[in-house]
């Protein structure tokens, strides 16, 4: 345990972290705005080029690649959520005493919530949030696994995979309050659902229910609760670091979960007509097997 501890919050190079748009790879606004041009241009291309030369139920096989791309961000995933909590619980431990001087932390709990005003964006919980931006560049691959395998490509996906990508930079870029639990939850989340990915994905049983989909609206319920509490210490102890970032975070979060919701709402709206149909016609809703449906839609 104290050989983990030491290779996810006591190593130099964690402790010694420091955001910086000389040092660290892929720190500068242009390299975000041109990587995000770069992901939607790919996509709508690729997606635009298979529909000229493949008919449109031909799928191109891809064998186990999307499979250890899902094993690979969920183990990735659980590596960012076990280094965060542990550093999060070394830097509560190492500047508590600072606490006292400020109006805005009094707790641990308020400390993962609202970053005192002047925090800077360097020492353990930077790092993590770091490699943590670095992995979303691993998520926009699943957008190509789906052009690939589905021949589907919608608006709220490559809007969704480019926010959640400025987003993680902004955090970094502002030192923005909130942005620990935001990972804490984002990285559970991400193991999970991944690891789940992979289960079906070699051929286990899958869920009975829209598994990949109830995580998300976990995340998202709980994102929205967090962001209330950084709002009430905001006003309440003072002010928070990095809240500039954190209305823009927090807008774009409202618009993801509209776009959400309603395309939550479409399919289901489209599976119960689907079932309706079925039933009409004397056939059983039941004839699909447990997750099907899920899996296709991603």
């Amino acid at each position: 345990m104290q050989s983990v501890k030491y290779w996810l919050s006591e190593h130099p190079s964690i402790v010694n972290f420091r955001w910086s748009h000389t040092q660290s790879f892929g720190s500068t606004w242009s390299f975000l705005f041109s990587s995000i041009a770069v992901y939607v241009v790919a996509a709508t291309t690729l997606h635009g080029f298979l529909s000229l030369v493949l008919s449109k139920r031909r799928r191109v096989p891809l064998g186990p690649i999307p499979a250890v791309h899902s094993l690979c961000v969920s183990l990735i995933s659980a590596v960012i959520f076990v280094g965060i909590l542990l550093s999060a619980a070394a830097e509560i431990r190492d500047t508590r005493w600072f606490w006292r001087r400020t109006k805005t932390v009094t707790t641990p709990f308020q400390w993962l919530l609202c970053f005192p005003l002047g925090t800077r964006p360097s020492g353990r919980v930077f790092f993590w949030s770091y490699v943590f931006y670095l992995s979303r560049f691993l998520h926009l691959f699943r957008t190509f696994f789906t052009i690939l395998r589905h021949r589907k490509l919608t608006f709220f996906h490559l809007f969704n995979q480019s926010i959640l990508l400025c987003m993680s930079f902004l955090w970094l870029e502002f030192s923005q309050s909130f942005q620990v639990l935001a990972i804490l939850l984002a990285t559970l989340l991400y193991s999970v659902v991944y690891g789940y990915r992979f289960w079906t994905a070699i051929g286990l049983p899958s869920a009975c229910f829209p598994f990949v989909v109830n995580c998300q609206i976990v995340l998202l319920g709980c994102n929205l609760l967090c962001h209330f509490g950084v709002l009430v210490l905001h006003f309440l102890k003072g002010g928070c670091n990095g809240m500039g970032a954190w209305g823009f975070n927090s807008v774009l979060n409202g618009v993801i979960l509209l776009l959400f919701l309603n395309f939550y709402v479409k399919r289901h709206l489209r599976k119960r007509h689907a079932n309706d149909h079925l039933t009409g016609h004397g056939g059983s809703s039941s004839v699909r097997s447990c997750g099907s449906s899920e899996i296709k839609s991603e």
